[in-house]
């Protein structure tokens, strides 16, 4: 980040587009923070958001090296200014940190503070956070403060704003916590039904093989050779169903790996041949690549079980600063404005959802026997 200070309404604006971005919660904190520093140009930036232990339930720092905030130790409780930010609420600008009463020190490994800029985050009544600034880099006048009332001001901007940022993340997560629940019920709905036929009709089968192997063993080995061909179907329900419920490593592995171990999954659990190719993917907000993992999912879910294909195609590659997703079958197709008429959806409307809510598009082509291409467009960061 540049040591140079920007200034005025531009900068201002830089910093509420960049935190307009993000909806994961983590990464709105770590845009406020970093946002915060550079426009009023100080060395260290923290923000806490508190729990109800006495303590942060997140703590996040920006001008603090990995090592150096390793090496601090475990996140900070609430105590001293921090603590009067969050109970208090009200701002702090001090000319020495390390001389106000209510300083209690810090570890060894902690960066040297002198002046300071703090003050709560509010969401109406309700202080969600402390955001603080220290050591601005300027010539300080003696005994005094490098923070102006002026920077006060501007950080109490931004601060109202991080309040919003910070809201709107929270209910995406809760809403996306939320779907996944949805998710994982129709999941096992779908388990429950699909695996339910198989065995009931497996037994049958099985039955009818015991009462025909004395007196008819040609027809009792053709019910056999059905009973084996109904167990295979159902390893095949509960590998797909295993596959979909498993959390996505998303956060270790990125989208492209992903998506590559999850596709080879399905390509040895189904007789249809299931291919993936990317080219050109750089890494994405979190939430859209979630989303795009989600609708690749529903996408092959709807291939696999009720498209009759025997090959099924899926690429992501670079689009501008985003990415395009495809998912294509041979299989027999369909008239969407049909289903739609029919009140079935296959689907369609959540994958439309999730695409919409990170800023992206769905598209569908189909028709009775030429098969289905979904694809699905993000923006990128």
């Amino acid at each position: 980040m540049s040591h140079r200070p920007r200034s005025g309404l531009a900068a201002v604006s830089t910093a509420l587009l960049a935190m307009s971005r993000h909806l994961e919660v983590r990464d709105v904190l770590k845009t406020i923070v970093a946002s915060a520093r550079e426009l009023l140009d100080a060395e260290y930036a923290a923000l806490g958001v508190p729990d109800d232990h006495g303590g942060f339930a997140q703590f996040v720092v920006d001008g603090v090296s990995d090592e150096q905030w390793k090496a601090i130790g475990p996140l900070p409780r609430q105590h001293g200014i921090l603590a009067a930010m969050l109970h208090d609420a009200r701002p702090e600008r001090l000319a020495d940190v390390r001389k106000d009463p209510r300083f209690e020190g810090w570890p060894d490994a902690h960066p040297d503070m002198s002046d300071f800029l703090g003050l709560p985050i509010r969401d109406g009544d309700e202080i969600i956070g402390a955001l603080f600034l220290a050591n601005k880099r300027c010539p300080k006048p003696e005994g005094g403060c490098g923070f102006t009332e002026q920077d006060e001001e501007l950080l109490g901007i931004l601060a109202q704003h991080a309040a919003i940022a910070l809201t709107n993340a929270r209910l995406y997560e809760r809403s996306r916590e939320l779907t996944i629940a949805e998710e994982r019920s129709r999941l096992a709905h779908e388990l429950h039904d699909a695996v339910s036929q198989k065995l009931f009709s497996l037994r049958l089968t099985a039955q009818a093989a015991a009462a025909l192997v004395d007196r008819d063993p040609a027809r009792a080995k053709g019910e056999l050779q059905q009973v084996a061909r109904l167990a295979a179907e159902a390893a095949d329900e509960l590998r797909a169903a295993v596959v979909e419920l498993r959390p996505a490593a998303l956060d270790e592995d990125g989208l492209v790996a992903t998506l590559r171990t999850h596709i080879q999954v399905l390509d040895r659990a189904h007789t249809a041949r299931v291919t993936f190719d990317s080219h050109g993917i750089r890494a994405l907000p979190a939430a859209q690549e979630e989303a795009m993992l989600r609708v690749a999912q529903e996408a092959l879910h709807n291939a696999l079980r009720h498209s009759a294909a025997d090959h099924v195609a899926v690429s992501l590659v670079r689009r501008g600063q985003g990415a395009l997703l495809s998912i294509t079958d041979n299989g027999q197709g369909f008239e969407p404005r049909a289903v739609r008429r029919a009140g079935r959806h296959l689907g369609l409307v959540s994958m439309r959802h999730r695409a919409s809510g990170v800023g992206g598009r769905l598209t569908v082509q189909s028709a009775p026997g030429q098969g289905t291409t979904i694809e699905m467009e993000v923006p990128g960061g």
